[in-house]
């Protein structure tokens, strides 16, 4: 059955009035919601600690954030894609090339999916994974140290949303085109109106080195031209399966909420990715040529690597049976999520009026008796009653997401009604619902996504937040709300503001991670070759028109602080090593005029800020984070001479030099670098 375009018209006109209907409630309806004792249940007294690290996506700024729950109290915010004035990340000649890719230096990203490690499908506390959605990439962060250690960049793929969702033990991270397109080693020029021809899909299996985390591409699926949308492994007896969300069955290439909302049904796809793996290891796949870059933080010399790879195995259904499958899901399916027993996985079509829940002992009864409906693009389609557990009726509209309580409950965001509706797995009868404010997107459960949901708390990511806030201007700030679920009924504990455009987030134990949170760089361990670990390994070195500072910063001085030598053309590379060895007590650099950002320095840590002056002078140059009673006097100057002048190249602390002249050299230079 199809819709015509004034019948879709005129329900997003409906939809689009019930919307600014929620939007506009006033906020004294809005907090009745909460109940009295809401405030002690959230408190977190002071010198105490949150129960959950919760780990946020901030879409378009391209960063991760960190928050306590139940307080709701940030933390962190962790770069991973873009440029991080506060730190340096991406500024820092040791970052910069973790922003590498094939298109060049990109600054900057779209990130909406976390995804923490797991082993036995629990919560390991080892490594964050997030998406980059704009230029197709994988980042991993470490949660010992908060910092991104790694990036992938994904080939052959456009708008890289259908990631980053990982096995149950972590061997794979997959990430899905949201885009199709002509493939990178094809004739990528080509008319658009020739999508149905020339543009395919893509899922990518990142493999995970269980002992580092180190990331590599092990195979791409070649797919027909559909939009990915989101995905989940499975676990227990589906633990060898991954399911993805799909929408554009109809391969529209212009005004897709018309012509791509045309059909009643779209597809889950279900992938054998064991299967796969063994027809990769058996030779099926093929060798393509493609580029791509991959980014790897070393922790010894605390600096980035960028190695661009130049070819990446494809599978094709058509040479792999028995690999994928198409389920019929209604309609313009978004979420796709298994439940912690692995045996039902749930569609979240957002135009759809039920929430179909499908079995996966039916899907492999259905493909053992080759009960099908036909083929796509030569990939099997499941009879939709075959593998249907049942449909949730009547539960809201516009569903996009499902987590799960592990105690047999599953809770769904409906984005048009502004609500999250509890329902039972097996029954599939809604069991309760409570307002959001306003049209929420994601929602999480602590371990909601494992096999060992923590359960407790649910947390609501809004789009749309007028009068929960004091307003700031045309932009207000982006929401979350926690809502207590241990009890039968959810009740609305807190609102609280994130950073970003929060998409989707996961919480983990705070006892799986704290323990083990890394305090210090030990100092004896730096292999930064610019390192100084002490002020008596100081030195300013020229190269040319490279001028080399290595640095120590200690409370509360920079050694050396007083330089001179240098010359209008020069470059200088201030190499700062905080040799403090106690935690919490990292240092800044930063210097007049400089053009990029600061840097900031953790404990025993190498970083080197560049700089090139583009006047003559006395340039002061100071640690820009408080870190002692005498933080302002933490400074120094260097000098600027015109070019083609002999002023020796100079460097001291706590000794004053005579005064010298652009043409004449100082009488005594305790220090002296030629």
């Amino acid at each position: 059955m199809k819709v015509n375009s004034s019948k879709l018209f005129i329900l997003t006109a409906s939809v689009a009035a019930l919307t600014s209907g929620l939007q506009s409630c006033n906020s004294s309806s809005a907090g009745s919601a909460s109940t009295n004792d809401a405030a002690s249940k959230v408190y977190v007294a002071p010198g105490k600690h949150d129960e959950f690290y919760n780990i946020v996506s901030g879409g378009f700024n391209g960063q991760m954030s960190v928050y306590g729950i139940p307080s709701g109290r940030m933390f962190r915010i962790i770069p991973v894609f873009s440029q991080h004035p506060e730190n340096g990340y991406g500024f820092s000649e040791e970052s910069k090339p973790m922003l590498n890719t094939s298109h060049g230096f990109v600054p900057w990203d779209d990130l909406h999916h976390i995804a923490l490690s797991t082993t036995n499908g629990e919560h390991d506390g080892r490594w964050a994974f997030g998406n980059a959605n704009n230029t197709p990439r994988i980042g991993r962060v470490s949660l010992s140290t908060f910092r991104t250690e790694e990036i992938i960049e994904i080939p052959n793929s456009a708008g890289n949303h259908s990631s980053p969702f990982i096995t149950e033990n972590t061997e794979y991270v997959v990430a899905g085109t949201r885009f199709s397109i002509p493939l990178d080693n094809s004739n990528t020029d080509v008319p658009i109106n020739t999508y149905k021809d020339n543009f395919k899909g893509t899922i990518s299996f990142i493999a995970v080195d269980q002992a580092t985390g180190h990331m590599s591409i092990d195979f791409q699926l070649l797919l027909p031209g559909v939009n990915f949308d989101l995905a989940r492994a499975g676990k227990g007896p589906s633990k060898d399966w991954f399911f993805f969300s799909c929408y554009n069955s109809e391969k529209a290439n212009t005004l897709l909420e018309v012509n791509a909302s045309a059909k009643d049904k779209d597809f889950i796809m279900a992938v054998n990715w064991k299967k796969a793996q063994e027809y990769a290891r058996a030779g099926k796949g093929k060798k393509v040529p493609v580029k791509y870059a991959h980014n790897v933080l070393d922790e010894k010399t605390h600096t980035a690597t960028s190695t661009m790879i130049n070819e990446v195995l494809t599978l094709d259904p058509k040479d792999c049976p028995d690999m994928v499958y198409m389920m019929p899901c209604p309609k313009s399916p978004h979420g796709t999520d298994v439940d912690p027993t692995g045996e039902y996985i749930v569609g979240s079509g957002k135009l759809a009026a039920t929430i179909p829940v499908f079995s996966f002992a039916k899907i492999q009864q259905a493909i053992a008796s080759k009960n099908f409906d036909g083929s796509y693009d030569g990939i099997p389609v499941l009879k939709y009653d075959a593998v249907l557990h049942g449909e949730v009726q009547k539960p809201g509209l516009g569903p996009l997401h499902t987590e799960f309580d592990g105690k047999g409950n599953a809770y769904t965001s409906f984005f048009v009604s502004s609500e999250i509706v509890k329902w039972d797995i097996k029954s599939l009868k809604v069991l309760d619902r409570v307002p959001t404010y306003y049209s929420v997107g994601h929602l999480s459960i602590p371990g909601g996504p494992t096999k060992k949901p923590w359960g407790k708390y649910v947390i609501a990511y809004n789009k749309i937040t007028k009068d929960r806030y004091l307003p700031t201007g045309p932009e207000l700030t982006q929401s979350a709300q926690l809502y207590d679920i241990s009890g039968e009924k959810m009740k609305l504990l807190l609102d609280f503001p994130t950073v970003g455009e929060p998409h989707y987030a996961e919480s983990i134990p705070a006892s799986l991670i704290m323990n083990n949170s890394k305090k210090i760089y030990k100092i004896e361990e730096n292999q930064h070759p610019y390192a100084a670990k002490g002020d008596n390994q100081t030195k300013v070195e020229r190269k040319g028109n490279e001028v080399h500072v290595s640095m120590t910063a200690v409370r509360s001085h920079l050694t050396p602080d007083n330089i001179e030598g240098v010359k209008l053309g020069d470059v200088v590379y201030f190499h700062v090593t905080n040799v403090e060895q106690d935690w919490d007590v990292p240092h800044g650099f930063a210097i007049k005029g400089a053009n990029n950002s600061e840097i900031l320095i953790m404990p025993g840590e190498t970083q080197t800020l560049k700089w090139q002056p583009d006047r003559i002078g006395v340039f002061p140059f100071y640690c820009t984070d408080f870190c002692s009673a005498l933080h302002q006097e933490m400074q120094g100057y260097i000098r600027i001479s015109p070019a083609g002048s002999n002023v020796a190249l100079t460097y001291s602390t706590g000794t004053n030099l005579p005064a010298a002249t652009a043409t004449s050299t100082p009488a005594t230079t305790p220090k002296s670098s030629k």
